[in-house]
This record gives structure tokens, C-alpha cells and sequence, in this order.
């Protein structure tokens, strides 16, 4: 074995890998990459097909993001944000308020000397606190959820009464929403959570849209995403509606409703039906939840644009002093995509572009402005990490952002999105291939034992897994979930490489299933 395989054997403890299984083989090394391609130990190419665990956007030593990184080298990498400040960190904050609030530079614009804040420009996302990935995220939203909440219910205000009021949390079945304990405790996954059960608060669930597999769906098996042949009544969206009315029943409703938007990532790339979320976030406003959006994976394009909104970009792309659509960048979040706009928007993986651990949550002035008072009052929110607004992962989410506004990066997504949608029709043609799932740039393919009664393999036959180590003696890296094969190219995949992605996932489960 080379002496890299050696010394990861001797000392690396991999994430989400049984080790037993890791130690009896030899695993790829991976040494560089450019674009979306990577190298390994031996000198063999791979096709990044899972943008190198959903984070890589603009490929592997991007000119542009290096030059960035390189820039801020020169002058400082890090310093601390307990009691400074810093230049990138205030620029990238600034920007992601801009292109969290679609249309936010037109209101300005329409009254810019207005000394008050209008009701539409208090619920805009204002402020940034910057952590380290999506788990750290996720943390802040919710100990800022719980706090404000605690806060502004109970009737005096008084530290006593805040002590007695217990916020609860409601969120999707399946749901995956990181990996420390507030965040497992939002989620909803044995495999990943049942061990640490001991260590959590509870949340509820509720049951989430996953057509395909959907008790209340009449529909029988077709050759085509599940969603766009489903037959039922929006009972999904009805069992949310009664799970806040049973929880306000209760005198105590949920202080916030924790949704990924369009797709839920780890529960196995299910994908929600148009309207759904225009529609449950509506209830959970009704019954006066705070909207907690997990876009760790959907952020920043991965969703894509509105297809006349791409047309309308490319063909008139915006001066170069300003971003496109005014300084809105609808379509950059899913949530942008059915006019939702959350108290809390969570943000990691591809702020950086995939080259550093770097994550914000995004709030409201209200929610901040529950933290304000004198010193002595500790409303102060106790809560940092120690790379907080690193000035090298600012550096590199502000270039990331560049390119993401440029009519070069829009014109490659449509593109890509529209090869991607082509290829993975070809697989409609394998018994196997139970349900095909694509928004925008994220695709899931499930595979199943029997078409027709949607039978799952079950997990200890490896099947996805299986899958996937196929697909990497063709050259082409992914990772599965279960019996979902995630395809998530970066954005500067080119048609050609799209192809050999999808083909190789074709060639692969011919051989193993």
C-alpha cells in the first residue's frame, strides 16, 4: 500500500464510515483536482459527481476564488471577533443580506431618507452571525430562536418567567439538520440519532412530502419523478396544520417550524411537490412560528433560477458595478423559488465555494433587537466559535459570489441543469430505477428491488453503496444515502462530463443489480 493508505489507516477516524469495513481495503487518495476533476495517489482521474460532499460549486482550484484566497494571505488569515472587527467579514455580511432579501436595493431605493423602518424592511434577513459549518449554523438559529422566544412570550419578561416556558420545535420526518446535540435534536433519523438519544431535547415531526413513498399517494408506479403524476389532496400539508393546532392546544405553540427547502438532503433527496412550501410555511406563520430555513445544501444556486430569469440575466447582464435583478439574486435560495422569506436562514457549504469551513445564520432586526440592553442586564447572546468571520473563508465566499453573478456561471447552471435533466431520462429504461428526483443541480436516484411495489433493498445489502464503488472503477466519485445515488455536479461540469456521470451510474447498476 502507498504510505499516504498507511498513514491514514494507522491515524484517520473517517466521518459516517464503519472503520472495520475501511481498514480491510485500500482506499482512494485523493492528491488534487481541477474543475471537476480529481486525482488520486496512482495518477487516475475521477469525475467529482457529489461536488465533493455538496460543497465544491465553481470546481477545484478556481483562478479567481485562489486569487482571492491569495490576496487576503498578504495582508492577514485570521483574527479574532471577540471585539474587533474586520474588513471581509463586514463585506460578505453586507452582501448576504442583499441577496437573502430579493428586491431589497429596489425598497431602498424607493425611500432611501426614511429615518423609520418600514413593516417590510423589519422582517428582512439584516444580520450575520458567522460560524464554522451547517451543524454550527443550525445551533445559532436555534439557541436565537429559543431565547427570542422565551423572550417575547412570557408575560413580564422577568428572567422567573422566562425560566418557565419551554419552546418546542417542529420539524420533518427524516429530517438531518447536522451533527452537534442541538442540531440532532432537530433531526429525525434514527441511524444517524438514536445513539444520543440521552443527550437531546425533544422535537416533533411532522410527516414530510416524499411523493414516491407517500401512504396518501393513489398513483401507481410511473416512468417519471413521482411528484409530477402524484394523485391525492395535500393530506401532508393538512397533518401540518393539525399539528400546530394540536400543539397550540396545548398552551404552549412551537416557536419555530425547521425546514431544507424544495429538497430534504440526508433523509434521501426527496424532493417537495410545487406549492407545498408556500403552503406549510403559511400555517406555521399563522400560528406564530419563526421560520427556520436549512439551506446548508440549497443555498446559493444549487436550486437554480427561474428558467425566464436565466434568460432575462444572460441576455442583459448586469453593469458591473451592480449584481443582477437590482441586487436581489432570486433564485440563489430555494426559498426564493415560492416567495418564502424565514426568520432564520442558515447558510455553510457552498459560501466558500467548497475551499473552507465557513457558515452564517441570517436574522431579522426584531430577533436581534431582542438581545439589546445594558451590560449588566446579560442579554448579550453567549454564544462563538473561535474562527467566527475568518477573514481567508470571507475572502473566498466573496469571490464565490462574484462568479455566481456573472452571466458566464448562469449560462453554464442552465445548461447543466438542462444536460442533467436529459441523461438521467436514459435511466427510465433500468428495472431497478424506481424514482428519479432533480431540483436544478441536485439529483437523487432511488434504487429498488421491484418496480412495481416500490420494494427497497434492504441497507445491510449495501446496494447504493455498491453502486457507487462501480461507479468509481468508471472514474466517477459520488456517495449514496441508503438506496438514493446522489448526483451533484459542480457548476463548471461540462455537458460531456454531465454524460459520463449519468452513464457511469448506468453501466454500474447493470453490473450490480
Amino acid at each position: 500500500m502507498p504510505k499516504l493508505t498507511q498513514l491514514d489507516h494507522a491515524h484517520v477516524w473517517h466521518p459516517f464510515t464503519q472503520m472495520r469495513d475501511w481498514l480491510e481495503r485500500e482506499p482512494i487518495v485523493i492528491v488534487s483536482g481541477k474543475g471537476a476533476v480529481l486525482r488520486d495517489v496512482h495518477g487516475k482521474e475521477y469525475l467529482d459527481a457529489n461536488s465533493s460532499i455538496w460543497t465544491n460549486l465553481h470546481g477545484h482550484r478556481h483562478p479567481r476564488i485562489n486569487a482571492a484566497i491569495i490576496r487576503q494571505l498578504k495582508t492577514i488569515s485570521h483574527s479574532s471577533a471577540l471585539g474587533l472587527a474586520n474588513e471581509p467579514a463586514s463585506l460578505l455580511a453586507a452582501r448576504l443580506t442583499t441577496i437573502a432579501n430579493p428586491g431589497s436595493r429596489q425598497r431602498k431605493a424607493a425611500d432611501p431618507n426614511s429615518p423609520v423602518p418600514s413593516a417590510a424592511s423589519r422582517q428582512r434577513l439584516q444580520k450575520v452571525f458567522f460560524s464554522d459549518d451547517g451543524s454550527t449554523a443550525m445551533e445559532v438559529a436555534l439557541k436565537l430562536a429559543y431565547e427570542f422566544t422565551r423572550r417575547t412570550r412570557s408575560a413580564s419578561g422577568a428572567p422567573a418567567a422566562r425560566r418557565k416556558l419551554a419552546p418546542r420545535f417542529l420539524s420533518l420526518e427524516g429530517a438531518y439538520h447536522g451533527d452537534t446535540v442541538g442540531a440532532v435534536s432537530l433531526g429525525h433519523m434514527d441511524l444517524f440519532h438514536k445513539a444520543y438519544g440521552g443527550l437531546l431535547f425533544k422535537s416533533d415531526k411532522v410527516m414530510a412530502p416524499y411523493c414516491y413513498r407517500c401512504p396518501f399517494n393513489r398513483a401507481k408506479p410511473e416512468r417519471a419523478d413521482a411528484r409530477e403524476y402524484r394523485k391525492c389532496n395535500w393530506e401532508c400539508v393538512g397533518l401540518v396544520e393539525k399539528k400546530f393546532r394540536a400543539q397550540k392546544k396545548q398552551g404552549n405553540p412551537y416557536a419555530g417550524f425547521v425546514f431544507e427547502p424544495l429538497m430534504q438532503g440526508a433523509a434521501g433527496m426527496i424532493p417537495q411537490p410545487a406549492g407545498w412550501l408556500r403552503r406549510v410555511t403559511e400555517i406555521a406563520r399563522s400560528h406564530g412560528a419563526l421560520l427556520i430555513a436549512d439551506e446548508v445544501m440549497t443555498g446559493f444556486g444549487r436550486t437554480s433560477l427561474v428558467a425566464a430569469d436565466v434568460r432575462k440575466l444572460i441576455s442583459k447582464p448586469a453593469r458591473k458595478s451592480e449584481p443582477p435583478h437590482g441586487g436581489g439574486y432570486e433564485g440563489l435560495f430555494a426559498c426564493h423559488h415560492e416567495s418564502v422569506h424565514p426568520d432564520f436562514l442558515c447558510l455553510a457549504k457552498g459560501l466558500t465555494g467548497g475551499y473552507l469551513p465557513m457558515a452564517a445564520t441570517l436574522t431579522t432586526q426584531k430577533v436581534f433587537a431582542a438581545f439589546l440592553g445594558e451590560y449588566q442586564e446579560f442579554k448579550t447572546f453567549f454564544h462563538g466559535h473561535s474562527y467566527t468571520g475568518n477573514q481567508l473563508g470571507a475572502a473566498a465566499a466573496l469571490a464565490s459570489l462574484d462568479i455566481l453573478q456573472s452571466a458566464a456561471s448562469l449560462a453554464a447552471r442552465s445548461a447543466l441543469e438542462n444536460t442533467l435533466a436529459t441523461e438521467l431520462t436514459s435511466l427510465w429504461s433500468l428495472p431497478n430505477v424506481g424514482d428519479i428526483r432533480q431540483v436544478g443541480l441536485i439529483a437523487g436516484v432511488e434504487l429498488v428491488r421491484n418496480l412495481r411495489s416500490r420494494e427497497p433493498f434492504a441497507l445491510r445489502e449495501r446496494a447504493g453503496i455498491r453502486v457507487c464503488e462501480a461507479m468509481a472503477r468508471h472514474g466517477v466519485l459520488t456517495r449514496p444515502i441508503g438506496n438514493v445515488i446522489v448526483i451533484m455536479p459542480p457548476y463548471c461540469t461540462t455537458a460531456k462530463q454531465a454524460r459520463r456521470m449519468v452513464g457511469a451510474l448506468r453501466q454500474a447498476v447493470e453490473a450490480v443489480l
